[in-house]
């Protein structure tokens, strides 16, 4: 006996990528996940390449694999993924300590996080429908 299979937590039309231990603090991580939350996946991956942000390249690379999750093993349609989610969370924080003046020591605190890429597909905005004064 075996145990159940764990149920998908997404819809069929979704796909993720994960990655753990960033080294980066969520903070910081937070305001790059926000430039491509609910954008279109080429549009996000544009603003990643030319972000002046050092975790902008992980960031990419980790939304590269969400896509290629989305084509390969849900057969989504690429042109249509939209980055639906983007959620940081925190992970371990490293504790180490700078030597100060008079046998005293500083704190210094290195932060790391999560990342969790959710793209989904969407359907095609169609044009809309012309109105009468545009017609005439």
């Amino acid at each position: 006996m075996s145990k159940p299979k764990h149920p998908r937590g997404l819809d069929e039309t979704e796909a993720q990528a994960i990655v753990s231990n960033l080294r980066v603090s969520p903070r910081k991580l937070n305001l790059v996940a926000g430039m491509i939350r609910n954008q279109p996946a080429g549009h996000a991956l544009n603003q990643l390449a030319f972000s002046k942000r050092r975790i902008a390249g992980a960031v990419k690379k980790a939304l590269e694999s969400a896509i290629a999750n989305a084509e390969n093993n849900h057969h989504l349609d690429v042109d249509r993924l939209v980055v639906s989610r983007a959620e940081v969370g925190r992970a371990i924080v490293m504790r180490r300590f700078q030597a100060r003046g008079r046998g005293r020591a500083a704190r210094v605190e290195k932060w790391f996080s999560n990342l969790r890429i959710v793209v989904a597909e969407r359907a095609q905005e169609e044009a809309p429908a012309p109105t009468g004064q545009e017609a005439a």
